[in-house]
């Protein structure tokens, strides 16, 4: 017997991996594909900003949490690792991401980008037209929205907004008023461009791609904003802030309201983070930490531009197709005319972004317009701006449908568009519902009631992913229609319980969180482990964003020993170690990290040779599976199951292009083609198969 004998308490903290650590573990597989060289070079270039962007995100959010979780001592989580201790990992994957980040800038993107002729350019190289250029347009666009402002006793340091650009400014001299200051502190407004496009030869900017960071320009003319003063040195800052909204739901009247107000003060929240030029006097660093409470281990010294992940703007900026992936269209069913009728003859799966989204926005357009159909309901998360889906509805309500919309204003960094969109809905007529108190409502749901020949029929949407048109272009995602009456019994049942006040519900086909979905996975994987214990077949594999329920990870440790031989993909964090002799020998992790964000979520339990397999919203994280409402669907069909194995597992499992394999002491491998194998990419495989 192993060391691990008492396993099913798992008191062995050595036997987790650390979610927050997890996280930034991902953006160095982002970081990856930005060094990749095979890839297209503005693509390289947006993996790097991708990288960045979601170090951003890292730090507002969990990095929040634990600032916080040390600040008031709270308890080491099931990994074992205290908040303070926590912090200072934190801190030193961190700086190597970044310090990743801006080698792979300097010293492979920007002289690959220099040699396809787009060129990010420093002061050092600019010629003397572009910075004379340069100096009319910080004179006439850029120094007419700026406000200086000296440090002294009737000036003290200003409200420095998260993850604005800013300068600290060391002089010398005395201004206008005979006043001596020494400090000063320039804030760059967001209405200004990051990235400023130097005109051509000709003035007209397109047979060059010659470019300059505003923090580029901002040091560089400083001075200009001190006249008769002298600028010993400018160094660019940004600060990072806490970002999680804090709403007490039990204590308020209005969830709305609540959420306003904190929205206003959101980008003044605890700060979490300095990065600062390095070239900055160590004695202005610490007064920089001391003003905003932060301990020396949450600064980044950087040698560049503080805000790298603007660099993104580039790629918009230049129409290279070359230099991108291969544009692709997705694949659209032959008519969408009578979209019920198509799904009275049979379910239909969708897979996005191989297969188009128009179906669904048509599917809503036609509820809108028909006569017979009584009534619409809807779930929405994130939808973007300018949705479409939302301008069906509207017009529902218009045409005198009954239209019943589940707003989810918690959606982070989507609540205030999330605020608006209600006000919206509700202006034209649309029952708005804000989901149940203490559960975010991440359940993806579409649900039409339809008069046919004298009854009424149920139509559903259920999907992994949001309705959101520009995200079904580049995440992953399962979305299934249907007429099944079951399924459609199940999401009126829960559509009642978001709207008003039910029981605990019995449902026929979908598991639902936080009542049968936890225990609906439990159920499943202790069913497989059973199978294994009496010699038959048994086997999950699984595809998610994310793991680190502790119950989930006991109990697929505990089929692991049984001889259940499990496969994960998961995108992001992985609490769990796989590989562990005597714990964990068969399972096995991978991660895809690839053109699109891999977001479906897909379990598949093979049940002694009558497999289940759902589709879902929710990951394998404590939070979606006990804290929120969220939905697993079953996919009853068995052409269209087998599908979804085939296309959404199995292409994965694969893959020797874009996975990589965690290994037992938490660490990844890159997966390659070994010898004779034959290289597979199961996203180039699915773009391939578009033109079949």
């Amino acid at each position: 017997m192993t060391q691990h004998a008492d396993l099913p308490n798992l008191r062995d903290a050595s036997l987790y991996s650390n979610r927050e650590l997890g996280q930034l573990d991902f953006n160095f597989r982002v970081l990856a594909q930005a060094q990749d060289a095979a890839l297209p070079l503005l693509e390289r270039l947006r993996f790097l900003c991708i990288s960045c962007t979601n170090l951003d995100e890292f730090f507002e959010i969990r990095g929040g949490a634990v600032h916080h979780a040390a600040e008031f001592n709270i308890a080491a989580g099931m990994d074992g690792i205290a908040p303070a201790a926590l912090l200072e990992r934190i801190h030193k994957h961190a700086a190597a991401l970044v310090q990743g980040q801006y080698q792979c800038f300097y010293e492979e993107l920007r002289p690959a980008l220099a040699a396809q002729g787009i060129h990010l350019l420093q002061q050092d190289e600019w010629s003397l037209e572009q910075t004379e250029w340069l100096r009319h347009y910080f004179l006439s666009e850029i120094l007419p929205v700026l406000s200086p402002l000296g440090l002294d006793p009737a000036h003290p340091f200003p409200k420095i907004l998260n993850k604005s650009l800013n300068v600290v400014v060391l002089l010398e001299g005395r201004d206008a008023f005979g006043r001596e200051s020494h400090l000063a502190v320039v804030r760059a407004p967001r209405s200004l461009p990051r990235i400023i496009r130097l005109p051509d030869a000709d003035g007209d900017g397109d047979a060059f791609h010659n470019f300059v960071f505003l923090s580029t320009i901002l040091s560089a003319f400083v001075h200009e904003l001190f006249p008769g003063m002298t600028v010993k040195s400018a160094h660019q800052f940004r600060v990072t802030r806490n970002s999680e909204l804090i709403v007490d739901e039990d204590d308020m009247d209005n969830l709305a309201l609540a959420l306003r107000d904190e929205l206003q003060g959101r980008g003044y929240l605890r700060a979490v983070r300095l990065e600062i030029d390095e070239a900055c006097p160590q004695d202005v660093v610490n007064s920089l930490l001391a003003n905003f409470d932060l301990a020396p281990n949450a600064v980044y010294k950087i040698n560049g531009p503080v805000n790298l992940n603007r660099v993104g703007q580039v790629y918009d900026m230049v129409q290279r197709s070359d230099l991108k992936f291969p544009s692709f269209q997705p694949r659209l069913p032959h008519g969408m005319d009578g979209m019920f009728e198509q799904i009275q003859q049979g379910d239909i799966l969708l897979h996005h972004p191989f297969d188009s989204f128009t179906p669904v926005l048509e599917l809503i357009r036609q509820a809108a317009e028909d006569p017979n159909v009584l009534a619409i309901k809807q779930t929405l998360y994130r939808t973007g701006k300018h949705s479409p889906i939302v301008e069906h509805l509207i017009q529902a309500a218009r045409n005198g449908k009954d239209v019943t919309v589940v707003v989810e204003l918690r959606a982070r960094f989507d609540e205030e568009a999330n605020l608006g969109l209600a006000d919206r809905l509700q202006e034209a007529g649309v029952q708005v519902v804000y989901g149940v108190v203490g559960y975010k409502t991440h359940a993806k749901m579409l649900l039409i009631v339809r008069r046919e020949g004298g009854a009424l029929h149920r139509y559903v949407h259920l999907s992994t992913g949001n309705y959101h048109s520009g995200t079904a272009r580049a995440y992953t995602d399962f979305g299934l229609m249907t007429a099944n009456a079951d399924i459609g019994h199940d999401v009126h049942l829960i559509f009642q319980q978001l709207s008003g006040l039910a029981a605990p519900l019995t449902l026929k086909c979908l598991l639902q969180s936080p009542f049968t979905l936890h225990k609906g996975v439990l159920e499943r994987i202790a069913r497989e482990t059973e199978h294994a214990r009496a010699g038959k077949q048994a086997r999950i594999v699984a595809k998610m964003n994310a793991l680190n329920e502790p119950h989930v990870v006991r109990a697929l440790y505990k089929a692991s020993r049984a001889g259940v031989q499990i496969d994960l993909i998961v995108r992001g964090a992985c609490a769990l170690r796989p590989g562990i002799v005597g714990v964990s020998d068969n399972i096995r992790v991978r991660s895809i990290v690839g053109q699109f964000l891999e977001h479906h979520r897909v379990w598949w339990f093979g049940n002694d040779g009558t497999p289940d397999l759902f589709c879902t919203s929710a990951d394998w994280l404590e939070r979606n599976l006990l804290h929120r409402v969220e939905t697993a669907f079953p996919i009853l069909d068995p052409a269209i199951a087998h599908r979804v194995l085939r296309e959404g597992l199995l292409n994965y499992l694969a893959d020797n292009q874009n996975a990589w394999q965690l290994q037992a002491d938490g660490h990844y491998q890159r997966c390659v083609a070994q010898h004779g194998e034959t290289p597979f990419s199961a996203q180039q495989a699915m773009l391939e198969a578009l033109t079949q």
